[in-house]
């Protein structure tokens, strides 16, 4: 089969669009299988190296990918989690089910001030999910005082009572989770109403200034985003207040993920797939441009200033468990596909910087499309880590559109066009950053760029890829996917010529001159 024709594309390095938010790099740690326990957190008596119970090998590994936010406790168990069960001496903890996940119990033993630890650890922000389904305004609103007042409050003094003298920073509060779901099987008309009150009695305490975001739509259910933006779009937002001084609703949220199955119970095998398999994965990932324009635009409608911002709060690839697992804890493993889903994914979040806030890949260690992977003391780092580590420097960078001039390899999946090569770039100070993927699982790509607007020096880049589509990387063995410096790059003159092998993300780093 011959070679497909070169890709030719401008980027005008100079003409810069709306800044990435470098929440859009967020994750998401649930109390769902192992991600907590054994994962992030290994309690105060292992053997494996921690501080205060939370893994250090774990902490060293995110700390590597400049994590910006990580949301906590869910999920689905977000809206059962009663926070004050958490908090005051572990022994005195009252146990409770973990009624959505596997129905273990759970000894709370992993509560408020052992998530704070664990984002200080990180460095990251803290990205806190209220429980709207099964819990009262009055519960949350102490959470928030309890968390971030100072003075002599109840909830203020309750906290230094546990340990903590002085309040934490935490802007991001997540309104309830799924409600028309697993978070109260609400409609759209019913949550708006909980998530105004909800929201009005989460209070900014001193200088401490809440971003509060509306649990929303499931895939592309435009019309929950509708009647959520109904009620929000007129209360504030990015900047603006009531006229109490006070905005109820920053953002709203929905949640995409990645699912090709037969049924729901048939999701498929995370290592075992054919290449119609691959792609139709491909193809519903690439469905994340559609779902998440389609939100954007009712956004518009509401909102054309864009004060209120965009969150996917969950996204990434659901398989079939790991067979011998519990299949209530979503354990699976993860290919070069699942990175290059998440490749693909980013490019999307790149073009979308005008509009989306933040996204959270669910979730961030054991379950679903994780970054790391633990077996007892051993830990392995996933490929999609690596494409988040690769792509670090996007985060805070003023996005730059890459206009492609021919046509774009695509192949028909389902009766349906999948575009087999995806792009996306942006420039600071000293460098710009192309980001690039083939998905062909068989033909090359070759990329012409015409760079245009300022001067650049030789180009510097990184390759991910691996024999196979479902190469994987597994505790105790050599890691069979991981980057390695990619030579396929080359500048002359202002043209930069880039040779994607099959199945691969690129990173090509570009530094200014002058």
């Amino acid at each position: 089969m011959p070679a497909p024709a070169p890709v030719n594309a401008v980027v005008d390095l100079d003409v810069t669009g709306p800044t990435i938010s470098p929440h859009v790099y967020g994750h998401f740690a649930e109390h769902l299988g192992r991600c907590i326990y054994d994962g992030f957190y290994v309690g105060e008596d292992s053997e494996v190296p921690h501080e205060g119970g939370v893994r250090l090998d774990v902490v060293e590994a995110l700390r590597a990918l400049d994590i910006p936010n990580l949301r906590w406790p869910g999920g689905c168990f977000a809206d059962e989690y009663h926070w004050m069960n958490g908090i005051g001496p572990k022994e005195d903890r009252p146990r409770m089910v973990n009624t959505h996940w596997g129905d273990v119990e759970e000894n709370n033993h992993f509560g408020t001030h052992e998530f704070m630890a664990l984002c200080e650890l990180l460095g990251t922000e803290p990205y806190v999910s209220g429980n709207v389904g099964s819990g009262t305004v009055r519960e949350m609103s102490e959470w928030v005082e309890y968390l971030t007042r100072r003075g002599d409050s109840p909830m203020a003094r309750l906290r230094r009572e546990n340990g903590r003298e002085e309040p934490w920073k935490v802007r991001f509060w997540g309104i309830g989770n799924e409600a028309w779901g697993c978070g109260g099987n609400m409609t759209a008309e019913e949550f708006a109403a909980q998530a105004r009150t909800f929201a009005t009695y989460c209070r900014d305490q001193g200088d401490n200034r809440l971003y509060r975001i509306a649990a929303g739509a499931s895939d592309d259910d435009y019309p929950w985003t509708e009647a959520l933006m109904r009620t929000v779009s007129g209360l504030g937002g990015r900047g603006a207040d009531d006229r109490h001084g006070h905005a109820p609703i920053q953002a709203v949220s929905f949640h995409y993920y990645t699912v090709t199955g037969p049924t729901w119970e048939q999701k498929g095998s995370a290592t075992d797939f054919t290449a119609e398999d691959y792609y139709r994965t491909m193809l519903k990932a690439q469905g994340m441009e559609r779902v998440l324009g389609g939100h954007a635009r009712v956004m518009d409608a509401y909102d054309p200033d864009k004060r209120i911002g965009l969150v996917c709060d969950e996204w990434g690839t659901w398989f079939d468990v790991e067979p011998g697992t519990n299949p209530g804890f979503l354990y699976q493993q993860n290919t070069l596909r699942d990175a290059l889903v998440a490749s693909l994914h980013f490019d999307v979040f790149h073009r979308f910087a005008d509009r989306l806030v933040m996204a959270n890949i669910a979730q961030t260690v054991n379950v679903l499309q994780a970054m790391v992977l633990t077996d007892g003391p051993e830990m392995v780092l996933t490929p999609t880590y690596h494409v988040f580590r690769m792509n670090r420097h996007h985060q805070g960078a003023a996005s730059l559109a890459v206009h492609v001039l021919s046509d774009t390899p695509a192949r028909e999946v389902d009766g349906q066009e999948l575009r087999t090569f995806s792009a996306s770039a942006s420039v600071r100070d000293d460098a710009a950053l192309l980001s690039l993927t083939n998905l062909d699982a068989e033909q090359p790509v070759t990329l012409v760029v015409d760079l245009r607007g300022r001067a650049v020096g030789e180009p510097a880049g990184e390759l991910l890829t691996a024999a196979e589509l479902s190469a994987h990387n597994v505790p105790g063995g050599a890691g069979a996917v991981a980057p390695r410096a990619f030579d396929g790059a080359r500048l002359e003159g202002s043209t930069l010529t880039v040779e994607l092998p099959p199945h691969s993300f690129a990173t090509v780093r570009l530094p200014l001159l002058g």
